[in-house]
């Protein structure tokens, strides 16, 4: 018979464990209002925080509001981002975004999944982060590192795309700690769950994770 807990006895405890031990967890990215954080967000792409947060010190001064990108050059931008990883694809959205934000939503970012997606260079995880972290929606963002610990753990099962991730994740996570727990499986995928070498050893989810019960040998 399988030792292995139920899937809402994993969730319980895994959200008990990050709640005593995480009980702040946000975004490392460095922003002051919506529009900020989604040009962070879009340089985000394939880019650490911390590159990211290099980049926009002196982006925002040049770029403050969505009006002032909006009125930006191509050159001006990529002259700014080009450390980051695809300069001219984000150069191309970061201006794409700006005019749209100020030509048919009056400068103002959108509040609602749906509506943020019909940005350029927004898509669903970007939409979600922007939703959950500016205004504290209940949403589930899913990069690479919350697919591949959400995975490890086994709070999902065979989700091949992130949007099977989310699905099974805000299925037993409760509405209200969506946001947090974004941030939760993020940052234990930056610093212990890490993609080449996990440092079990050091994580205390190691008696609900099905990765390490299942790497431990037999007696």
């Amino acid at each position: 018979m399988s030792n292995q807990p139920s899937k809402p006895e994993r969730f319980k405890a895994v959200i008990k464990w990050f709640e005593e031990n995480m009980p702040v967890a946000e975004t490392e990215l460095n922003y002051q209002d919506p529009y900020q954080l989604i040009v962070a967000v879009i340089l985000s792409a394939q880019c650490t925080d911390k590159r990211v947060n290099i980049i926009t010190l002196p982006f925002f001064d040049r770029f403050p509001t969505a009006e002032s990108l909006a009125e930006g050059t191509e050159d001006e931008v990529f002259k700014l981002i080009n450390s980051c990883s695809y300069p001219n694809n984000k150069t191309k959205h970061l201006l794409g975004m700006a005019r749209m934000l100020v030509h048919e939503f009056s400068g103002i970012v959108p509040d609602d999944i749906e509506t943020l997606q019909k940005l350029p260079g927004v898509g669903r995880k970007t939409a979600n982060v922007i939703a959950s972290v500016a205004f504290n929606r209940p949403a589930m963002a899913v990069d690479t590192h919350v697919h591949r610990v959400s995975a490890r753990i086994g709070l999902t099962w065979r989700a091949k795309t992130p949007l099977e991730t989310e699905r099974q994740l805000v299925e037993y996570i409760p509405e209200e700690k969506l946001s947090i727990a974004h941030h939760w499986l993020i940052l234990h995928g930056r610093y212990v769950c890490i993609a080449r070498k996990p440092k079990c050893d050091e994580c205390g989810l190691m008696q609900w994770c099905r990765f390490y019960q299942s790497k431990k040998k037999p007696n």
